[in-house]
């Protein structure tokens, strides 16, 4: 299977190519210091059976949504690296592992969460855009297949690489609408002014006080206090290269408004 997607020119000149500077950001997230990526899960209730149906919805779909997604960095003398429209080929960027056949759900999951181990630590091709898309059909315990997608960090921030993502999905009732989740409209009460004015204020203050604080906590931590020791904050040499063990956890609604509220957090949970 050859599959490529051909880059558009501007204003169909073959010589000038689509491109844009990459933000110091991004730079930095794709260097030899430092190299980020995002994980993502998509999980099904129906097996996978065919990926090149998947490689076909991926040229359609996937790559249209963002430029960067058929982009790769190069570096320019004088303006310092750039984005440049490149010819994808989308099997060069689908993975699809083999685990051991006729397994129980259970022992897959160990498979599952090994393999995003391993390729959480793996470096993306600089040759090629920056993502990789791995398709599991073996099935776990929460699905009966799986797609990981694994996106370097300078394409995007993790609420802009999930819009893209789920602008993928289509809704099963009516595939020709946008996908949206369920909202609960809270309905609002008539206030009394005064106590109104008194409630914005108190908050106002209250995220006021909780920024200094906040603020000048940061300063002592930066400056004069250190962080207790931890498994993550160990303070061995060395340790960014050490192996790493991705663990996955599922919270309810419920139990994430525990959270929030034990916190006290001031902003709002995204999910």
């Amino acid at each position: 299977m050859d599959l490529q997607v051909k880059v558009g020119k501007v204003g169909g000149v073959e010589d000038v190519e689509l491109s844009e500077p990459v933000s110091p950001i991004g730079q930095y997230l794709n260097s030899s210091v430092l190299s980020i990526h995002i994980i993502g899960v998509l999980e099904f209730d129906n097996p996978i059976d065919d990926a090149s149906r998947l490689a076909l919805y991926i040229i359609d779909v996937f790559l249209p949504i963002n430029h960067r997604f058929s982009s790769i960095m190069v570096e320019d003398k004088e303006e310092g690296k750039r984005w440049k429209r490149v010819q994808v080929k989308v099997e060069d960027h689908i993975v699809v592992p083999s685990f051991p056949e006729a397994l129980s759900p259970e022992s897959y999951d160990h498979y599952f969460s090994d393999y995003l181990s391993n390729i959480s630590m793996e470096p993306l091709p600089q040759t090629q855009p920056l993502w990789e898309i791995h398709i599991i059909k073996y099935p776990t315990s929460n699905a009966s297949g799986s797609v990981v997608f694994k996106l370097n960090h300078a394409l995007g921030d993790g609420y802009s690489i999930m819009g893209a993502v789920l602008s993928c999905l289509q809704r099963a009732d009516n595939p020709s609408l946008p996908l949206t989740f369920p909202v609960i409209r809270k309905t609002r009460k008539p206030e009394n002014d005064l106590k109104s004015f008194f409630s914005v204020l108190a908050l106002g203050l209250s995220g006021a006080r909780n920024s200094v604080l906040d603020f000048g906590w940061s300063i002592l931590k930066s400056s004069f206090l250190e962080d207790n020791r931890t498994p993550i904050h160990s303070g061995k040499e060395g340790v960014e290269f050490r192996p790493i063990n991705i663990m996955t956890m599922t919270f309810s609604l419920d139990q994430i408004k525990q959270i929030k509220s034990s916190l006290q957090a001031v902003m709002q949970i995204n999910l």
